[in-house]
């Protein structure tokens, strides 16, 4: 009767941690072998990386909200800053950066209202869904729709409204131009 334990021949063992590894002399060396297996350093972003968690504007803006402040103070320091200025140049960037901010600010106001307009849609589907009616999803031409009918009342409210559809007519007598053809093909 043998007792002795089954031995692996296939596999063969390194001769000690520093030992080279034991191939076989059978099968064909890769093109590209690994020498050294070397671990890879994975760089994370925060921005696509799962364990940050998912991004949700609402719970951003409550988070940083105190960032709001901040902007204004810089905004108002700039704009004494642009007051005092002498140097041509130095006033150009100042305006420049002043530019940048109120765009900045009014495009923020402008997701802002978007996304309250998408929130009363979703409440309203809400409580349609509880009532037993089958949900109604807007298209994008539809909210399209509703954005410039909203765009319409509220230039309507400034008085903007003329001046806003006399820029919109020459725009549009533009295009129209440029789409006939010339007098130098004919």
């Amino acid at each position: 009767k043998k007792t002795a334990k089954p031995t692996k021949a296939t596999v063969k063992q390194q001769q000690g941690k520093k030992g080279p590894l034991e191939m076989s002399a059978k099968k064909p060396v890769p093109f590209l072998r690994q020498v050294v297996s070397v671990t890879k350093k994975v760089h994370r972003d925060p921005r696509f990386d799962d364990l940050s968690g998912e991004y949700k504007p609402e719970i951003f803006m409550k988070t940083y909200s105190f960032l709001e402040s901040i902007k204004k103070q810089e905004k108002e320091m700039i704009q004494k800053q642009l007051k005092k200025c002498r140097n041509m140049e130095q006033k150009e960037k100042l305006q420049q950066l002043l530019n940048r901010m109120t765009q900045q600010e009014q495009a923020q106001k402008k997701q802002q209202k978007l996304r309250e307009r998408e929130l009363v849609l979703k409440r309203q589907q809400r409580e349609l869904a509880k009532q037993g009616k089958k949900p109604f999803f807007l298209k994008k031409s539809e909210k399209r729709k509703l954005e410039l009918a909203e765009k319409y009342e509220e230039l309507k409210k400034s008085g903007k409204l003329e001046s806003f559809l006399n820029k919109k007519r020459k725009r549009n007598a533009i295009k129209d131009k440029r789409r006939l053809p010339s007098q130098k093909n004919l």
